[in-house]
């Protein structure tokens, strides 16, 4: 198999579609057939589908796993003694959460996959972190939730790390103040979860009359924007809310789910997502499957390099986006870029960010 170390080497955003093409062939073939002989339950999907991982010849004709899955069944391809880390999601109140088992490797890759991409963003020096989130997120270390790999994972960008929001979600004025004056003049990195930043934190101010000056800052956020929408709060009216309080215009959302953790797709300065070198998006007609034309919205399968615990490298999401374009973004980063419509019909709420319950 081509090993992961290699393809750390190449650059995030810097092969053309027949470069990657190649790229997808070779390495998602080799990992089919490796979950396939190191799962049982992998194997029978394969067998019950008819594919022979041997005979593929293009990486669209791998089979793909609903996402949801992980939450009805366990799926790896290690020695359950080699798994030192479970990631899960963050089911709202009664519903099953996802498990997926992290070995050595795989968790190191994921986490050198997320320097790449984000430093592409960001830059590579550290910057003083703001962390719009409560540090009890974090405190289970051998099982983290969405949120709190999130955080985790984006702790390596940052310096002198201070959290926003206190113990029980309520903010920590004299933390911030004292973090902003100690590092005035100075670039700041913000990370937070869509719906906590709006709920726990602009709105939060607002209602306290308080303006901070962020406008140094680059704020990266993610998470399920299911119960901003449902408040009439778009993209743009975030992003203006946010200049507007805070003066902050360096904003970039990300797409990402604890299955394919590490392979995000950020937003460019253009407002569209992109994915890197080690991922890749397509969109498929829910009739058939079959994959949709471009500007054809469709439900959004995701393929990632990275899984090689579990067989994740291939799932279909419960999403629905468009593809916008592959390697012409006037960013100029090279790859396929596409935005999000929304969630297919009857999908679950999805966990993470957007479901926090104020007990």
């Amino acid at each position: 198999m081509i090993s992961y170390s290699e393809i750390l080497n190449i650059l995030p955003f810097s092969l053309d579609r027949s470069e990657k093409t190649d790229l997808f062939n070779q390495r998602l073939g080799q990992l089919t057939a490796f979950h396939g002989e190191n799962c049982d339950k992998y194997k029978k999907i394969l067998d019950m589908l008819g594919f022979n991982a041997d005979k593929m010849t293009d990486y669209y004709d791998i089979p793909f796993l609903p996402a949801g899955l992980f939450k009805e069944m366990e799926l790896l391809s290690v020695a359950r003694g080699e798994i030192f880390k479970t990631m899960t999601s963050s089911g709202t109140t009664g519903q099953a959460v996802s498990k997926i088992y992290l070995n050595k490797t795989t968790a190191s890759n994921q986490q050198k996959t997320l320097v790449k991409i984000v430093s592409d963003f960001t830059g590579a020096n550290r910057m003083p972190m703001l962390i719009i989130d409560s540090p009890s997120v974090i405190k289970e270390r051998n099982m983290f939730s969405a949120r709190g790999a999130g955080i985790l994972g984006f702790s390596v960008f940052g310096a002198d790390r201070t959290y926003a929001l206190d113990e029980d979600m309520n903010l920590n004025i004299a933390a911030m103040e004292e973090f902003l004056e100690k590092q005035k003049g100075k670039n700041i990195l913000l990370f937070g979860f869509t719906f906590m930043i709006w709920q726990y934190f602009y709105k939060e101010l607002k209602k306290l009359n308080k303006k901070i000056d962020l406008s140094s800052g680059v704020l990266i956020h993610g998470g399920g924007w299911k119960k901003l929408i449902n408040e009439a709060v778009s993209r743009e009216k975030f992003k203006k809310r946010l200049k507007d309080v805070f003066g902050i215009t360096r904003v970039h959302d990300y797409y990402g789910m604890v299955e394919q953790t590490g392979c995000i797709y950020m937003e460019c300065e253009y407002g569209h997502l992109h994915a890197s070198v080690f991922s890749d998006v397509i969109t498929r007609r829910s009739i058939d499957f079959s994959p949709c034309s471009p500007g054809e919205a469709g439900i959004i399968q995701v393929l990632s390099l990275l899984p090689e615990s579990y067989p994740g490298h291939s799932l279909l999401t419960e999403d629905k986006g468009i593809i916008l374009g592959e390697d012409d973004c006037p960013c100029g980063r090279k790859g396929k870029y596409f935005e999000i419509c929304g969630r297919i019909k009857n999908a679950e709420i999805r966990g993470c960010s957007d479901t926090y319950e104020k007990r």
